[in-house]
């Protein structure tokens, strides 16, 4: 794995925190820790996406993030766990490995600019 997949990870690690926060923030700076964990996210999806296919990239941060985002509710928020919830993710996370897995790193480099 290379370090432009590094940042999609990270990307979509910081998006788990944005997106709890946007619901759960109450204050000056829970909304500041939201605001950072936004710009990091993206800045880190924006700087992958200039070396690899930004379709993928997307796909790839979309899905962790929502695998991450409803595993931190139940784990955190004690949100109901559902079976069928999280066999869906499961699924979601199969697609998003196959993604990364048939993306060629040669094939992906993007316009320096």
């Amino acid at each position: 794995m290379n370090l432009d997949w590094v940042k999609v990870f990270f990307a979509a690690f910081f998006e788990v925190f944005w997106v709890i926060g946007l619901k759960h923030a109450d204050s000056f700076w829970t909304w500041a820790g939201t605001a950072v964990a936004i710009y990091v996210s993206f800045y880190a999806l924006i700087a992958a996406g200039k070396k690899l296919p930004v379709g993928t990239v997307y796909a790839v941060f979309v899905g962790l993030g929502t695998a991450g985002t409803v595993l931190s509710e139940i784990l955190f928020f004690n949100e109901p766990v559902k079976i069928t919830k999280l066999v869906l993710i499961g699924l979601l996370l199969i697609g998003v490995i196959g993604l990364k897995l048939v993306t060629k790193e040669k094939e992906s480099e993007g316009v320096e600019g």
